[in-house]
Formats: structure tokens, C-alpha cells, sequence
């Protein structure tokens, strides 16, 4: 039997463009002279469709994709697709999470997805029913056990998430391969932990594992890809590309009789850059965006972020604002121009002193004489906010915003300054995570000049300043920071592992009390277990660790 796995990029709703993606990958099929083709998780519609799911129309929609595709199989080769599908009963949800095997041109069997996730970015038992009912379905002599994702994951022996295993049900009834649609964020442990589950699966149930997933970024999350066919002594026959579009075949046999293990690099470091660049690539086409603009300071963060959109939308899109100060060192300017020379990126200089001298006149008579303080330096960084919002008004730019995960978490940003944007690319790479990326980036070639990277950070928004006038060192920070937001571990377990009580009730209350700002953010690219946005779920009022 020959089997093919279709790892695609979807857009949500665009029920005309994954028609026609879903149509090339049957027709290439069919052409390989395969059996079967396996789609992704909600691959009809998109992953993750949210609110859509309650138009009756959107579903319609799915539903007409669903008979094109069959009638574009036909007889020539199955398919199985993900999708909705309308539940019967009167009780519970009024749909499945479904995969649809399609056979001679014909819905055949429908496998509605058991385990609904509802933990951080996850929210479907809002919109589906959990399926209860474990079938086969017979093709070409064989018995496949389909599973839609989360259904494959929950293998923790000593700690299960739910009370049912879908895949030991399925067990039961003697398959003789597991297949999965999936739709499965990235984040940058999640290529390792993937294989892992499959392999899991496949040796503690002794079935060959055909594993798809979707790839391509639908606004803040990303999708890597990472297909995996594995034969049931846990051996990967082949893993496909991350952040790449492929359609696969192989036959059954070869699969079964593979020894070697073929797995693609893991680095983290790499997965990161690449999500990132995949995340900007994919939010200007699917909104039909082409150019980009962003400030930059001749610091690191937005070195970094420009050197991404150039890699992801082409050097010639990409428009840098340097907007000196009167606080600004020669070198943020020199260093920003060897860049921009390295990356032969076009830009423009556009200092703010004189604006910020018209501000500063105009207020200083209802600022009471108050000394020079924050509020100076929140006008700075809201001058040039608005510079960048004005040319990406006049020119139809989209606004790139630069603020690192240590500052989002920390509140180390100016609302309607430095925070404003159409994009925050960095917003879940802590500062330390910043310069391994830029040291990846480098690993050939000296793109980001030395010295934007062994510089001290700063603001530049007053004489002599650095960040760590105002923060920890990013060194203990950012380790604060993981404990806390991706281990959810508490002061008192965070003291534990050797960290000063005071630092570390500094650092959570400065968390706790930005929630405000982080609400106002623009979206922002989720690239690790657990980013600030729709997958952390706190309260703006609140007063936990306030005592």
C-alpha cells in the first residue's frame, strides 16, 4: 500500500485556496499511483478556526469543500480529511472535530476527535463534542485507527491529562496502522517531544505511525510541520522539512521494513529563526501585506528583527527609521548603518530632538517645573511612534515591533511608543535567546555588526543610560522569568533553586503589575510552551504576590 502525507499551509476561511492546495496534492497522488493521501487537522477550513465555527455558513463552506475533494478522488485514490462535522444529536456540542476518510469518491467513515485540549493555546471543547465511540475502518485489506492530534499525546503513564487513551481503545479492535491529522503548534521543544509521542505510540501499540501535520503560521502561531512516518519499533522512516510545504508517499512495506533512524536537526536556536521568519513571511501574504518598516536603534532587538524581514519579505520591503536623540551615542547610528549596509536595506534618518524640544516647551509649564524623569523618556519613545506610524500610514507599511520577551514580561516598554505595531516579532524570545539567534545568524558571516552584540543595552532615552539601571542583568532575569511564566513555579520554589528572595519578589510583582501593557500589545509570534497572548491567561486587577 502506498501511502502520502500532504503537509500544507492552510489560511483560515480561505475555503477557495486550501481547495486548491488539497486538489495538487490528490492530483500528485494520483499521478504517484498511491492508495491513500492524508490531510492535516482542520485542514478544509484551517487551524484554529475559533469563533468561525459558530457561523452555520463557515460550516456550509466545509462542507462543500468536502464533496469537491471527493469528487476530484473519485475512484483513483482515498483521502483522509480534516474538517468539521455537524453532530446528529440533540445532546452536547453541535460538532466534531472530524476526519473524514473518503473512498471511490464517497464519505466512507467519519473519526470525530476524542481529546479536547483546552489548555494554553488551546480552547476547542468551546466548540466541539469528544467523541466516544472507537471504530476501525477497512481499506485495501488493512485497519486503520484514525486519530485526530490531541489523541495521540496524552501518553503519561504516571500523570494522564484525561481518563481515556483513544489510541488504547482503538488497540483493542486490532489495527493495523495508526494514522494522525494533526494541527500542532510550534514552539521550539516541540519537533523533539513529537517524535517522542510518536514513538511512544508506535512501540507501546506495535503500529506503524503515519503522522501529519499542517505547516505555516496563522497570525501569532506557527506551524512546523515535522510529518513523521515511523514503524512500529519506533524507527523514523522520514520526517519531513520544517516550515516547508511537501506532499510524501512512500509504501507500507518499505516503512515496516526500515532500520534507520531519519530525523532532521533539532536545534533550537535554528527552529526559532526559522519559525520567526516563517511567522512575518506568513502574516504579510495571508494578509496581503508586502512592505514592512520598523525603528531602528542600533540595538540588538531590532537588528535582529530586521535582519528577519529581510530574510522573510526581501531586502527591498523592508524600510529602516534610524530617529536619533539628543541621548543617542554615534555609535547606535554607525552601527544601524553597518548593518543596513550589510543587508543593502533602504532607510531613513529622521532625528526627534527638535519635535521633543517643541513638547518639552509647550508641557513644561503644566508640569509644574517637576524634574527631568520617565515621563520625558516615555515622550521620546512616543515621538518616535508616531513618526512610525505616520509613514506606515502615508505608504502602507506595516509596523514591526521590536520588544523582546524580557521587556514584555517586566513592563520595560512605552504604551504607544515602542509597543505600538502591527507585529511583535520578538515578544517571546528573551533578551539572552535574542543573542543566540544573532550569533546563529552570524555563524558564516558577520551580518549584525560585533558590536551591536557585546554593547551594553540601552534605552538611549537619557545621558548614560543602560538597562541594568533599571533591571536585573538579562542573565538573571531571563532565568527568573522561564521559571516563573513557562515552569509556573512560585517564589518560594524559584528560592530553592538558589535565587535571592528580594530579586525574585522585585521581579514577580514587576510581571504581575504589567498585565495592563501586555494586553495592549500587538500579536505576537508564539515560539515557546508558553508566550505571552491568547495561551497565558491572567487578570489585569488583581494582587497576588502584592503582599
Amino acid at each position: 500500500m502506498k501511502i502520502g502525507l500532504a503537509q500544507l499551509n492552510y489560511m483560515i476561511g480561505d475555503f477557495n485556496g486550501n481547495f486548491e492546495k488539497m486538489k495538487s496534492a490528490i492530483e500528485k497522488g494520483i499521478a504517484a499511483n498511491a492508495d491513500l493521501l492524508l490531510f492535516s487537522e482542520l485542514s478544509v477550513c484551517g487551524y484554529p478556526p475559533r469563533d468561525f465555527l459558530e457561523f452555520h455558513h463557515f460550516i456550509n463552506e466545509c462542507e462543500n469543500v468536502i464533496h469537491k475533494l471527493a469528487a476530484v478522488a473519485g475512484n483513483k485514490i482515498a483521502i483522509i480529511v480534516g474538517a468539521p462535522s455537524k453532530n446528529p444529536t440533540k445532546h452536547g456540542k453541535d460538532l466534531y472535530n472530524s476526519a473524514y476518510f473518503i473512498e471511490d469518491g464517497k464519505v466512507k467513515f467519519l473519526s470525530h476527535k476524542a481529546l479536547l485540549p483546552t489548555y494554553d493555546v488551546f480552547d476547542e471543547y468551546r466548540y466541539f463534542e469528544p467523541n466516544k465511540e472507537f471504530n476501525l475502518v477497512e481499506f485495501k485489506g488493512k485497519k486503520l485507527a484514525i486519530t485526530v492530534c490531541e489523541d495521540i499525546w496524552d501518553t503519561g503513564e504516571t500523570n494522564p491529562l484525561y481518563r481515556i487513551n483513544p489510541v488504547a481503545e482503538l488497540a483493542k479492535l486490532q489495527p493495523d496502522i495508526l494514522i494522525n491529522l494533526s494541527a500542532s503548534p510550534f514552539n521550539y521543544k516541540q519537533a523533539a517531544k513529537r517524535i517522542d509521542v510518536v514513538r511512544r505510540n508506535a512501540m507501546q501499540f506495535n503500529l506503524p505511525v503515519f503522522y501529519c501535520n499542517c505547516v505555516g503560521a496563522q497570525t501569532e502561531l506557527i506551524f512546523d510541520g515535522g510529518s513523521v512516518v515511523m514503524n512500529a519499533k519506533g524507527r523514523v522512516f522520514k520526517e519531513l522539512d520544517y516550515f516547508q510545504e511537501e506532499v510524501f508517499f512512500c509504501e507500507l512495506e518499505d516503512v515496516e521494513q526500515n532500520e534507520i533512524n531519519h530525523e532532521l536537526d533539532k536545534n533550537p536556536t535554528k527552529l526559532i529563526h526559522d519559525a520567526l521568519v516563517c511567522g512575518v513571511q506568513n502574516y504579510f501574504q495571508k494578509l496581503g501585506f508586502k512592505k514592512a518598516i520598523l525603528g531602528l536603534s542600533g540595538g540588538v532587538d531590532s537588528a535582529l528583527v530586521l535582519v528577519l524581514a529581510v530574510r522573510a519579505l526581501g531586502k527591498e520591503n523592508v524600510l529602516s527609521v534610524l530617529m536619533p536623540s539628543q541621548f543617542s551615542t554615534s555609535h547606535s547610528v554607525d552601527d544601524s548603518l553597518r548593518l543596513l549596509e550589510n543587508l543593502d536595506s533602504p532607510h531613513k534618518i529622521i532625528p526627534i530632538k527638535e519635535v521633543f524640544d517643541v513638547y518639552d516647551k509647550i508641557l513644561q509649564p503644566h508640569f509644574e517645573n517637576k524634574p527631568f524623569d520617565v515621563t520625558e523618556e516615555n515622550l521620546q519613545a512616543r515621538i518616535r511612534g508616531n513618526y512610525l506610524m505616520a509613514l506606515s500610514n502615508k505608504f502602507g507599511y506595516i509596523l514591526l515591533n521590536t520588544t523582546n520577551k524580557s521587556e514584555a514580561a517586566v513592563g520595560y516598554g512605552t504604551l504607544y511608543g515602542d509597543m505600538c505595531g502591527g507585529l511583535a516579532v520578538l515578544a517571546d524570545v528573551y533578551k539572552t535567546q535574542i543573542y543566540e539567534v544573532c550569533n546563529y545568524i552570524n555563524k558564516d558571516e558577520e551580518i549584525i555588526p560585533t558590536h551591536i552584540l557585546t554593547k551594553a543595552p540601552s534605552a538611549e532615552l537619557r545621558p548614560g543610560q543602560k538597562d541594568s539601571d533599571s533591571l536585573p542583568d538579562y542573565d538573571v532575569l531571563d532565568k527568573v522569568l522561564l521559571e516563573y511564566i513557562e515552569h509556573h513555579q512560585g517564589p518560594d520554589e524559584i528560592e530553592q533553586l538558589g535565587f535571592d528572595e528580594k530579586l525574585i519578589t522585585r521581579i514577580l510583582r514587576m510581571v504581575n503589575r504589567n498585565e495592563f501593557k501586555r494586553h495592549q500589545t500587538p500579536p505576537i509570534l508564539r515560539v515557546s510552551p508558553k508566550a505571552f497572548g491568547s495561551g497565558r491567561r491572567l487578570p489585569i486587577v488583581g494582587k497576588y504576590l502584592e503582599s
